[in-house]
């Protein structure tokens, strides 16, 4: 399931913070802040997708992520190869590379990691 783009920001927040009560949500986001109303509807709509859980403290609820930042980039990662690069990792590998102008350094690590992945394998 996907999450639109105010609730991806909102869990944003939320990965970054662990757990938050209301107020601190809405204390992350910039000014113009949105309404307290907004935040409780997108909570409860990335709750219905589970995503988001929370624990009762009295009358306030404690919010926390249900899924990791991790594997939610990895499964929209995985879409995008399968839509837009033919379910072609290698091909997906070499947009990558050519389009977002490495350095000769930062492609040398790229190359570091990836031969460290086929080691351990």
């Amino acid at each position: 399931m996907k999450l639109t783009g105010a609730e991806e920001e909102l869990m944003n927040y939320l990965w970054d913070l662990k757990k938050a009560y209301m107020k601190d949500l809405l204390d992350a986001y910039p000014e113009p802040k949105p309404a307290a109303t907004t935040i409780s509807t997108l909570l409860k709509r990335m709750q219905e997708k589970d995503f988001v859980g929370y624990n009762s403290q009295g009358k306030s609820r404690q919010y926390f992520p249900l899924v990791s930042k991790e594997n939610y980039f990895a499964k929209h990662l995985q879409g995008l190869i399968k839509n837009f690069f033919n379910d072609s990792p290698a091909q997906f590998a070499s947009f990558f590379a050519k389009q977002t102008q490495f350095s000769s350094q930062e492609l040398q690590e790229l190359k570091s990691i990836i031969e460290d992945q086929i080691q351990d394998q």
